[in-house]
């Protein structure tokens, strides 16, 4: 399959599934983006593998296809075929799929965490891993700059865990540490309508003492925008300001957060990203 072919099948995806990462990804020159769409394009696969309904063995099985794959590229698939030309222009770290895969896994196999340093382990596998990917393209010499890429991984997972805690809640999943729970007497069980039993107010405590956790790993991991060349900074800052609003959305809103899957008005994320691009030219 010619490269660019398969490079507007990725491109394609973003538009369709990327409802975030596209404000950030469309201020990347060309080439870029196009690298960027194939790394979401694999990292979309990914997911889908691991939230799927299938039988967990089975979706072992298929990651365990895809981990094959970054190996052994297939030459008529358009995603590998667009990722694997991706890799021979920019150094983007391929085995970081690797923990992209193992964390997913985990969601297959329903793991819980005990503990902060047990989830930030999955979030550094299932996000931190994505921004050191996107570092590959967007290209830094500094040392720090992986460091900080996971980090701000890390706080754009802590928001998609915020955002998402009662629809996983409905699928069996609890990220949320066991030791947040108890600290603030709180359970996640549901009742015969799937609404959580726990008081309101704790559960509302709960949230905000996550989304202020969440806060302090943005701010390390935006310490990363100014060691970028100008246009990806501004895709960098897009992703995470969008991230980061409704992040505050929810830490003013918990009840809001926990009735409903909050999002961004297409104004609002147009708006954040008008602004990263702003902020990139001074």
């Amino acid at each position: 399959m010619d490269p660019s072919d398969a490079y507007r099948q990725c491109e394609q995806i973003v538009r369709a599934r990327a409802q975030n990462f596209a404000y950030g990804i469309l201020l990347l020159p060309p080439p870029k983006r196009r690298a960027l769409s194939a790394v979401y394009a694999f990292a979309r696969r990914i997911d889908d593998i691991g939230d799927s309904k299938g039988p967990a063995d089975e979706r072992l099985a298929a990651l365990t296809d895809a981990r094959a794959a970054l190996r052994v590229p297939s030459g008529d698939d358009p995603v590998l075929v667009a990722l694997h030309d991706a890799a021979g222009r920019y150094p983007i770290p391929l085995p970081a799929f690797h923990e992209l895969i193992d964390g997913c896994a985990a969601d297959v196999r329903g793991v819980t965490y005990e503990r902060f340093d047990d989830l930030l382990t999955y979030c550094r596998h299932v996000a931190g891993s994505i921004g050191r990917l996107s570092l590959g393209i967007f290209g830094s010499e500094e040392p720090a700059a992986p460091k900080l890429a996971d980090a701000l991984g890390v706080a754009l997972q802590l928001t998609n865990i915020l955002r998402d805690l009662s629809e996983d809640r409905l699928a069996g999943r609890v990220y949320l540490p066991a030791d947040d729970l108890d600290r603030f007497g709180c359970t996640l069980d549901l009742d015969h309508a799937g609404r959580f039993t726990d008081p309101p107010e704790r559960l509302a405590n709960l949230v905000r003492f996550e989304a202020h956790r969440a806060l302090g790993w943005y701010e390390d991991g935006m310490r990363l925008v100014p060691l970028l060349d100008r246009r990806s900074a501004a895709c960098t800052a897009a992703m995470a300001g969008i991230y980061r609003r409704l992040l505050g959305r929810i830490a003013a809103d918990p009840a809001g957060a926990l009735s409903r899957r909050l999002s961004l008005a297409p104004w609002m994320k147009a708006m954040v990203a008008a602004r990263a691009v702003a902020g990139a030219g001074r």
